[in-house]
């Protein structure tokens, strides 16, 4: 008795009406960026670690630049890249920015990619980008086509 007391308990914290089918809660994600993050990620050269999943599970974690918005990271990748294929078949990343001058600042966003930009736009981000990190228009061969990946935070945390 006590343990289907508990199940009703639980069923109507999840879905706020008592007798229903227990439902995962339906989580919003967040409308702006942390000013913290976003201050992270636009100001200096400071280096964002990103972690997608793999196909099977295992976290893969790549450094990379960042850029934001008001309400999204903006990072920039290629298509080919194995993190692109991550995001592409599960959306769920987490991005920590490190203060360049001050290592232990820093700030955290678990979110998802909502939005992929491909084409001039994506073009001109990597050069933008690369006048932010080291002085001059992207100069790497491109492999196969830019993209930008909007990463829409779920929760952030700033130090």
């Amino acid at each position: 008795a006590a343990s289907r007391a508990r199940m009703r308990l639980h069923r109507q914290a999840m879905t706020g009406l008592p007798g229903t089918a227990t439902r995962c809660p339906v989580r919003t994600l967040a409308r702006m960026l942390d000013d913290r993050i976003q201050q992270l990620a636009t100001q200096g050269r400071n280096i964002a670690a990103v972690t997608t999943l793999m196909p099977h599970g295992t976290p893969q974690t790549t450094p990379l630049w960042v850029d934001a918005d008001d309400e999204h990271l903006l990072l920039n990748t290629e298509v080919h890249r194995q993190k692109y294929k991550n995001v592409a078949r599960d959306p769920r990343v987490t991005v920590t920015i490190w203060d360049a001058e001050q290592p232990f600042l820093y700030g955290e966003v678990r979110g998802e990619v909502i939005e992929t930009v491909t084409g001039p736009d994506a073009r001109a981000h990597i050069d933008q980008l690369s006048q932010k990190y080291v002085g001059h228009d992207y100069a790497n061969p491109i492999q196969s086509e830019r993209v930008i990946l909007k990463v829409a935070p779920k929760r952030q945390y700033a130090r």
